[in-house]
């Protein structure tokens, strides 16, 4: 895993804020748009050994409502605070 880093990738899905860190070898603005789609749930994510994926553009991205998406290399910039988890979401119903 030599030459690979962690980035923060920051965006907004329908106007609400998300935040996540990914460990790549390169970062890009079209990287970071793809990675962030991914965390939308629009993206696929690539399996490993399969590189041939179509990556998910910006103009596509953002038919989907994701915007704003900025990404820093990880210790840059502000300290990552995830976002808080409703657990009664993922609790069965009693």
């Amino acid at each position: 895993m030599a030459g690979q880093q962690l980035y923060v990738i920051d965006y907004e899905l329908q106007g609400q804020p998300r935040t996540f860190i990914i460990r790549l070898e390169n970062m890009n603005n079209a990287e970071a748009w793809h990675w962030a789609s991914c965390d939308a749930g629009v993206g696929v994510i690539p399996r490993f050994g399969q590189q041939k994926i179509k990556k998910v553009s910006r103009p596509m991205a953002e038919r989907y409502g994701i915007t704003n998406v900025r990404w820093r290399v990880s210790g840059q910039g502000p300290e990552f605070k995830p976002m808080p988890v409703d657990v009664g979401k993922f609790a069965g119903s009693e």
